[in-house]
């Protein structure tokens, strides 16, 4: 869940820890203190008093001097942040119940103590499937790491602890030897016994550094996807595990068991298994990429040909920016970062409810699956609503079927069973009509390159149109009568009225569509003089008008100035995405007809009074 709507979902208190360490961190000049002073200098500077779209702004800005805070108190040896935040980082761990929290950090413990006696045993037996090579990377660091924690007790006579620059050599070593996170995990409390802490500690401890918010009234623990992004870097995780499976998949089962044999993880599980362990045992996105799924000698020609195959014939993406290996594999990781950042969802909302309904109906089981994965605490997890909080897209879903599965399912639901059946289920799913709607906006704004990302490609001379045309849907899907064949009727080669609501016994209502690149629409003089026209020409043919209306991506405060001392008019301004709130406003209701008198009280209608009285 982003930042923003999780801090709408709050009180003032429950923001107040996470305020506190973002001031501390503006205190001690940022490097981007000049955008963020701009940002700030609209208020009285004050963080309490900056509404919480700035503070997600605030917050993008000091992402780099966060993680460096968090940084520090993850080098605290004794700390045991890292077990946290492995935990937190998970996809389907952002937001959870005080109960759940305290469920899978005792689950993690348990299972990190199991894996470390048997680490032990591994280590002390001679004839251990661990490689030499392999042995003496663990016990090098091992001793390093001892050596680091024991000697302030030996030379000083002061408690055990890792200092910084201790923690920063260990950490260069680590990466030379090419060890997962969970190797290191497993190794640091070989050292550093754990000490399981109170739920509510773990949660106090979590709130006053920054990283989660906890609301009393519901007791659920809150990561912002922001926030997690941080994380999942300091933990030298480059990629969301979504996107580390999605790779995985591509790869064929001998280059998995070589990934396998490098990390101490056993290669004769079935497929799945091991895709499982390599993601939980925290490897390297780039180490995997650029080293462990090529065979020893591999020529470095020979191992962009393998990437370059996975990125543009297993993900389907045109040509990535670089050169070199590395270079190419930097911009993969570029790219599942803008997707995970993106808002966009493949498929219309309604597409993805009724995929997920298909899943339940025909794969009963999957369920299970999915709930396991990205350890949902609900049982009832097939709505998008609720998926889509947790930034699991229909693309991460079908991700997680199985070769048979997929096909399987590709043809109960009829989609096409040749290529890459994920796309093709996707393609089934995509509902145009809905798809449109919720690009309305986009297409507003005559965005084409925004509309194109999102999978509706629409000629620029075709935008105005289909503007009338997606808000003749809206207002049917509100209840109305959009009459086209009175509209038909009325028009004539000079006046042509883009929309009419025929309220019955003769009454109507007008509605202008103005699509704009601009900020705000300012063309009240002309927009005007079409209204009257069209106004006239009604009354002309026997009707009365109770009401124009015009819909724009926003509205100049000139303009709305302007309209609001024209009274002949009887003009109303909806911007594009109020109109998209409303509508969303209105499903949720019983109505089968919007109220059109909510549409006669002020010049500018604002969403939040209106969804107010649809609700009572």
């Amino acid at each position: 869940m982003k930042l923003e709507k999780i801090l709408d979902q709050l009180n003032s208190f429950e923001k107040n820890s996470f305020l506190k360490t973002i001031s501390s961190l503006i205190d001690q000049s940022p490097k981007k203190a000049k955008e963020i002073e701009a940002i700030l200098s609209e208020t009285d500077k004050d963080l309490k008093n900056v509404d919480n779209i700035n503070i997600a702004k605030v917050f993008g800005l000091l992402e780099e001097e966060f993680s460096n805070f968090i940084k520090s108190e993850v080098f605290e040896a004794e700390s045991q942040l890292d077990i946290l935040i492995d935990v937190l980082i998970r996809d389907g761990n952002c937001i959870m119940s005080r109960e759940w929290l305290n469920v899978l950090y005792e689950r993690e413990i348990k299972a990190i103590q199991i894996k470390i006696k048997q680490f032990e045993v591994e280590l002390a037996n001679e004839k251990s499937e661990i490689s030499d090579r392999r042995k003496r990377d663990y016990i090098i660091y091992k001793e390093c790491l001892k050596t680091a924690y024991h000697n302030d007790q030996q030379l000083r006579n002061q408690e055990c602890k890792v200092s910084q620059d201790e923690q920063s050599i260990l950490v260069t070593l680590s990466k030379m030897m090419g060890l997962s996170q969970e190797e290191i995990k497993l190794i640091n409390y070989l050292i550093i016994k754990i000490k399981k802490e109170n739920i509510e500690s773990i949660i106090n401890d979590l709130k006053n550094i920054g990283i989660v918010f906890y609301s009393k009234k519901t007791l659920n623990v809150y990561v912002a996807d922001e926030v997690v992004r941080v994380l999942r870097r300091i933990r030298g995780k480059e990629v969301a595990d979504k996107y580390f499976r999605r790779i995985l998949k591509l790869l064929r089962e001998p280059q998995i068991n070589l990934i396998a044999k490098n990390h101490n993880i056993n290669w004769k599980e079935s497929l799945d298994q091991k895709i499982k362990l390599i993601i939980k045992e925290g490897i390297g996105f780039s180490d995997i990429l650029i080293n462990d799924m090529h065979k020893e000698g591999t020529k470095v020609t020979e191992k962009k040909i393998a990437i370059n195959n996975l990125i543009e014939e297993g993900l389907k993406i045109s040509k990535l920016k670089g050169v070199t290996l590395e270079d190419k594999v930097e911009s993969l990781i570029e790219y599942f970062d803008q997707v995970e950042r993106d808002d966009k969802v493949g498929i219309s909302i309604d597409g993805y409810e009724n995929l997920l309904v298909d899943i339940d109906q025909f794969l009963p089981n999957f369920k299970k699956s999915i709930k396991e994965t990205f350890e949902l605490q609900e049982d009832e997890i097939m709505k998008s609503a609720y998926l889509l909080d947790y930034n699991i897209k229909p693309i991460d879903i079908l991700d997680l079927l199985s070769d048979k599965e997929i096909k399987e399912f590709s043809e109960k639901v009829g989609a096409k069973i040749r290529g890459n059946l994920t796309l093709n289920i996707l393609e089934k799913y995509k509902d145009s009509e809905n798809l449109y709607i919720e690009n309305y906006n986009s297409i507003a704004l005559r965005d084409l390159n925004q509309l194109k990302e999102n999978g509706l490609n629409i000629k620029e001379a075709d935008l105005g149109i289909k503007f009338e045309d997606i808000t003749k849907l809206i207002f049917t899907k509100l209840g109305f009568n959009v009459d086209e064949k009175l509209r038909k009727s009325l028009n004539t080669t000079k006046d042509k009225i883009d929309i009419i609501i025929n309220l019955s016994h003769n009454k109507l209502i007008i509605i202008e569509c103005k699509t704009i690149k601009e900020a705000g629409y300012n063309k009240f003089s002309s927009v005007s003089r079409q209204i009257k026209s069209y106004i006239k020409l009604a009354e002309s043919k026997g009707f009365e008008v109770l009401k124009s209306l015009l819909i724009a991506p926003d509205f100049s405060a000139d303009f709305e100035k302007e309209c609001r001392e024209e009274y002949e008019l009887n003009l109303s301004l909806i911007t594009a995405q109020t109109l998209i709130i409303i509508l969303s406003g209105f499903k949720n209701t019983s109505l089968k007809e919007f109220p059109y008198q909510l549409l006669m009280k002020d010049v500018l209608i604002k969403e939040d009074w209106v969804l107010k009285a649809i609700n009572k």
